[in-house]
């Protein structure tokens, strides 16, 4: 960093949610009737009534009124946006589009112009002066994080993608005028030496944070901003010391932390690539937050690790997939969140709240319906399971980029299984893959898979693959493990091991070549797509359904699927004979009475 700047610096909306939010609204008409074409709502519940297999029983019967969902966080939307929560402030979209370029890997990054680089230094001021007009204020939050990025491409990337001459002319300018109205914790990830501008400030060498956990914090922060790396325990005995985060900006009570910092440390580690010891450390952290990890009595147990921010484009099916898949005794965990960034689309939660389910379950009542046989499959929200991991979420859009948290929190285990485990895993970017099985190896399961499906999803599709891909891996790449005593296996951590790749062509399967239905963010319109199928209809969710459970079943090794062909007619005989359906319409009534 010594050597960027010279020392003569010279002068110079998604949809509000509003309108969906109104005290006990019923997930009734007029729009639900509208949008599937259902028959009037008749005022009847699920409760002491027996079960139909229709759409209208799981939309028309079920309110939000009696679903035990807080009245503050009740929603009726027909787009993923309406369930960001509204609490939270809003950052400045100037900086967060600069920190889309800059905060990204050592090849990945985009080196700002000298216009925009002159016009993000100049609303940071701004902001921080009190002098923005017409924009959201900065938040430390992404303070930290692009002046972390902006640290970390002088001091470790490669040329090409350290600062560029326009970055270097703009900040030249306006760091003897951040110098002096920065808070003291952000100059120092900007200039943790002390060097910029010449003969710089003395604030980064001399800070160490206050109190004994961001001292901590500012230790292991050294070392990321110079681009290296922190060992297991180190980054573990950070998490544990500052989460779940106790404030908001503030950093005036004695155990809360600087957002500034731990935004720096996020988007620090994910920049320089993290290691092996340090993912670990980031999916082991809190696995012993609420003590002992519950039990469950059953034979085979599928936890899937669905990114958390949801899909915004396409089909989500693995709600659906593991009704399916239960059907047959293979029980299915599924866990996630309402909203999350970045991507901030469709989850299983927002689908299974606007279908009158119960989304907030703990680990020990999920078991209670992993365990009933007439269910077989459950959904646990992060805000129950992991309350420390949750309280970053306003924190994670405002970082703009995925931290290391978007990979590990795929691969948890908020139950255990008596029997076989398994985990699954949906990817985008190449290199991910080794990493996510080895914290399932991690984990002891004993089948691990990871999925490119569409939007880095789990959902495998049955288009055709496309001539003019990207390159990299393509869609419907898989990668696994399976414990087996095959003599070709290899021995990890003293368990015998089959490993395989291969990419999946549902048209070697007798699927026809479809088009991937387009949800556009529409939470109603994924559970349309959804229950039309389970109700027998063909068509291409009904084909990605059956794709995903017959294709899973195989490739994790269950009982029963050794044959392809036989795998993908077992689910299809789930979903042909109400049985699938029926799973989703007892979840959704026992849920809200477990």
């Amino acid at each position: 960093m010594k050597a960027l700047l010279n020392q003569e610096p010279s002068l110079f909306t998604p949809i509000s949610t509003t309108s969906t939010t109104a005290k006990h609204r019923s997930l009734t008409q007029p729009l639900t009737q509208t949008l599937l074409n259902l028959p009037a709502y008749n005022g009847h519940r699920l409760t002491g009534r027996k079960l139909t297999l229709t759409t209208k029983s799981v939309l028309e019967s079920v309110t939000v009124k009696n679903s035990n969902i807080p009245e503050y966080d009740t929603r009726n939307p027909t787009i993923s946006s309406s369930f960001r929560r509204s609490g939270i402030p809003k950052p400045n979209q100037t900086v967060l589009d600069a920190q889309t370029r800059v905060c990204t890997g050592p090849t990945q990054t985009k080196p700002l112009s000298e216009d925009q680089a002159f016009k993000v230094l100049d609303t940071i001021y701004r902001s921080v002066k009190g002098e923005l007009k017409d924009e959201e204020p900065v938040s430390k939050s992404q303070l930290g994080a692009f002046f972390a990025a902006m640290s970390i491409r002088a001091n470790a990337f490669p040329e090409a993608t350290q600062w560029s001459e326009g970055e270097i002319r703009a900040m030249n300018q306006f760091w003897p005028l951040l110098v002096r109205a920065l808070p003291a914790d952000v100059v120092f990830i900007a200039d943790p030496e002390g060097s910029l501008v010449g003969a710089g400030s003395s604030i980064g060498p001399q800070f160490v944070g206050n109190g004994a956990s961001e001292m901590r914090l500012v230790g292991a922060l050294r070392e990321v901003l110079a681009g290296g790396h922190l060992g297991f325990e180190e980054v573990q005995g950070v998490l544990r010391d500052i989460l779940p985060l106790k404030s908001v900006d503030d950093a005036t009570l004695s155990d809360s932390v600087s957002e500034a910092l731990l935004s720096a440390l996020l988007i620090g580690q994910r920049m320089n690539r993290e290691t092996d010891r340090e993912l670990k450390a980031y999916c082991l952290a809190f696995d012993d937050e609420f003590g002992d990890t519950p039990i469950v009595d059953v034979k085979s147990l599928t936890h899937y690790g669905e990114p958390y921010d949801g899909n915004t484009r396409f089909f989500r099916s693995t709600l659906f997939v593991a009704a399916v898949r239960s059907c047959y005794s293979e029980s299915c965990l599924l866990h996630g969140l309402d909203w999350m960034p970045p991507k901030g689309g469709v989850t299983e939660e927002q689908m299974l709240k606007f279908m009158g389910a119960n989304t907030s379950l703990t680990p020990l009542q999920a078991k209670v319906l992993l365990e009933d046989e007439d269910i077989g499959f459950a959904y646990i929200s992060q805000r129950e399971a992991r309350p420390s991991l949750y309280s970053l979420v306003k924190l994670r859009e405002h970082i703009k980029k995925r931290p290391p948290l978007a990979t590990t929190e795929k691969v948890q285990q908020f139950v255990k299984a008596r029997g076989k485990e398994a985990i699954v895993a949906g990817f985008y970017h190449e290199g991910f893959e080794e990493p996510l099985l080895m914290l399932m190896k991690r984990r002891g399961v004993n089948a691990g898979l990871v999925v490119k499906g569409e939007e880095g999803a789990l959902s495998m599709t049955t288009r055709l693959r496309s001539v003019n891909s990207s390159q990299g891996l393509p869609v419907n790449y898989c990668s696994g493990f399976r414990s087996t005593s095959f003599a070709s296996s290899c021995q990890v951590d003293g368990v015998s091991r089959q490993s395989f790749s291969l990419e999946v062509n549902a048209v070697d399967y007798g699927f026809e070549p479809t088009d991937t239905p387009r949800t556009d963010r529409s939470v109603v319109k994924n559970i349309e797509l959804g229950l039309t199928a389970l109700r027998g209809q063909r068509g291409p969710a009904y084909d990605r359904i059956v794709l995903n459970a017959g294709m899973i079943d195989h490739l994790l090794g269950c009982d029963g699927a050794e044959d392809i062909t036989s795998a993908l007619d077992r689910a299809r005989e789930a979903i042909d004979s109400g049985k699938a359906l029926k799973k989703v319409l007892n979840y959704i009534r026992v849920s809200n009475e477990v």
